[in-house]
Protein backbone atom coordinates (compact mmCIF):
# COMPACT_ATOMS: atom_id res chain seq x y z
CA UNK A 1 0.00 0.00 0.00
CA UNK A 2 1.77 3.46 -1.20
CA UNK A 3 -0.64 5.34 1.43
CA UNK A 4 1.68 4.34 4.62
CA UNK A 5 3.86 7.02 5.08
CA UNK A 6 5.62 5.53 8.26
CA UNK A 7 5.03 4.00 11.90
CA UNK A 8 3.10 6.51 13.61
CA UNK A 9 3.77 4.49 17.12
CA UNK A 10 4.81 1.44 18.83
CA UNK A 11 2.63 0.08 21.82
CA UNK A 12 4.76 -1.59 24.43
CA UNK A 13 2.66 -3.40 27.57
CA UNK A 14 4.38 -2.26 30.69
CA UNK A 15 3.11 -2.26 34.80
CA UNK A 16 4.03 0.94 36.22
CA UNK A 17 3.55 4.12 34.60
CA UNK A 18 5.60 6.05 37.09
CA UNK A 19 8.44 3.23 36.81
CA UNK A 20 8.52 2.85 32.82
CA UNK A 21 8.33 7.00 32.23
CA UNK A 22 11.31 7.65 34.48
CA UNK A 23 12.92 5.10 32.57
CA UNK A 24 12.27 6.16 29.20
CA UNK A 25 12.82 9.66 30.20
CA UNK A 26 16.81 8.98 30.76
CA UNK A 27 16.42 7.91 27.14
CA UNK A 28 15.48 11.25 26.53
CA UNK A 29 11.55 10.82 25.63
CA UNK A 30 9.08 13.41 27.05
CA UNK A 31 5.95 12.66 28.69
CA UNK A 32 2.79 14.16 25.94
CA UNK A 33 -0.44 12.47 28.14
CA UNK A 34 -1.79 9.78 30.18
CA UNK A 35 -3.02 7.62 31.06
CA UNK A 36 -6.05 8.33 28.66
CA UNK A 37 -8.73 5.78 26.94
CA UNK A 38 -10.37 2.24 28.09
CA UNK A 39 -7.54 0.27 27.98
CA UNK A 40 -5.48 3.22 29.76
CA UNK A 41 -2.40 4.41 27.84
CA UNK A 42 0.23 6.83 28.50
CA UNK A 43 1.87 8.61 25.75
CA UNK A 44 6.03 9.39 25.46
CA UNK A 45 7.74 10.94 22.36
CA UNK A 46 11.74 11.58 21.72
CA UNK A 47 12.73 14.80 19.83
CA UNK A 48 13.34 12.84 16.76
CA UNK A 49 9.92 11.78 16.67
CA UNK A 50 9.77 8.19 18.07
CA UNK A 51 6.19 7.63 19.40
CA UNK A 52 5.47 4.83 22.40
CA UNK A 53 2.34 4.53 23.29
CA UNK A 54 2.18 2.59 27.19
CA UNK A 55 -0.94 0.21 28.02
CA UNK A 56 -0.74 0.21 31.61
CA UNK A 57 -2.73 -3.09 32.08
CA UNK A 58 -0.27 -5.50 32.17
CA UNK A 59 -0.33 -8.57 34.55
CA UNK A 60 1.32 -7.71 37.97
CA UNK A 61 2.53 -11.67 38.39
CA UNK A 62 4.20 -11.72 34.83
CA UNK A 63 7.83 -11.80 35.38
CA UNK A 64 9.06 -13.42 31.53
CA UNK A 65 9.14 -11.54 28.08
CA UNK A 66 7.14 -14.57 26.49
CA UNK A 67 8.66 -13.45 23.19
CA UNK A 68 12.12 -13.27 24.17
CA UNK A 69 12.72 -15.38 27.15
CA UNK A 70 11.23 -18.54 26.77
CA UNK A 71 12.92 -21.70 24.31
CA UNK A 72 9.23 -21.72 22.35
CA UNK A 73 9.14 -19.30 19.87
CA UNK A 74 5.75 -17.34 19.78
CA UNK A 75 4.74 -14.92 17.06
CA UNK A 76 4.85 -11.27 17.96
CA UNK A 77 6.91 -8.37 17.78
CA UNK A 78 10.09 -8.91 19.80
CA UNK A 79 11.74 -5.29 19.96
CA UNK A 80 11.82 -1.89 19.04
CA UNK A 81 15.24 -0.65 17.02
CA UNK A 82 16.17 2.78 17.48
CA UNK A 83 18.63 3.91 15.00
CA UNK A 84 21.67 6.05 16.31
CA UNK A 85 24.63 7.73 14.88
CA UNK A 86 27.07 6.49 17.14
CA UNK A 87 26.22 3.14 18.64
CA UNK A 88 29.62 4.01 21.05
CA UNK A 89 29.05 6.95 22.32
CA UNK A 90 25.04 5.73 23.00
CA UNK A 91 26.37 2.65 24.55
CA UNK A 92 28.97 4.70 26.72
CA UNK A 93 25.99 6.83 27.72
CA UNK A 94 23.59 4.23 28.96
CA UNK A 95 26.15 2.23 30.86
CA UNK A 96 26.62 6.07 32.83
CA UNK A 97 22.69 5.69 33.09
CA UNK A 98 23.33 2.29 34.82
CA UNK A 99 21.56 0.29 32.61
CA UNK A 100 22.71 -3.00 31.47
CA UNK A 101 23.92 -3.72 28.11
CA UNK A 102 22.53 -7.22 27.52
CA UNK A 103 24.13 -7.97 23.77
CA UNK A 104 26.22 -5.99 21.54
CA UNK A 105 26.74 -7.11 17.77
CA UNK A 106 29.35 -5.94 14.92
CA UNK A 107 28.01 -7.64 11.78
CA UNK A 108 28.91 -5.98 8.16
CA UNK A 109 29.80 -3.17 9.49
CA UNK A 110 26.68 -2.47 11.48
CA UNK A 111 26.61 -2.03 15.32
CA UNK A 112 24.51 -2.75 17.93
CA UNK A 113 23.39 -3.16 21.38
CA UNK A 114 20.42 -4.40 23.09
CA UNK A 115 18.65 -3.11 26.21
CA UNK A 116 15.85 -3.96 28.21
CA UNK A 117 13.51 -1.42 29.90
CA UNK A 118 11.94 -1.92 33.66
CA UNK A 119 9.28 -4.62 31.84
CA UNK A 120 11.76 -6.89 29.83
CA UNK A 121 11.01 -5.32 26.97
CA UNK A 122 14.10 -4.90 24.47
CA UNK A 123 15.58 -2.10 22.84
CA UNK A 124 18.06 -2.18 20.34
CA UNK A 125 20.20 0.42 19.79
CA UNK A 126 21.10 0.32 15.82
CA UNK A 127 23.84 2.10 13.86
CA UNK A 128 23.99 1.05 10.22
CA UNK A 129 26.68 0.29 8.39
CA UNK A 130 28.43 3.53 6.54
CA UNK A 131 27.69 3.77 2.57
Amino acid sequence: MKEIKRINHVGLRVKNLDVTRLFYEKLGFLFLVGPVGPEPVAIMEHPSGVNINFILNAEMSCTENILMDISKKHTGYTHIALEVTDAESASKKIEALGIEITEKVEYEGAQFFFIRDPDDNVIEFHQPASS
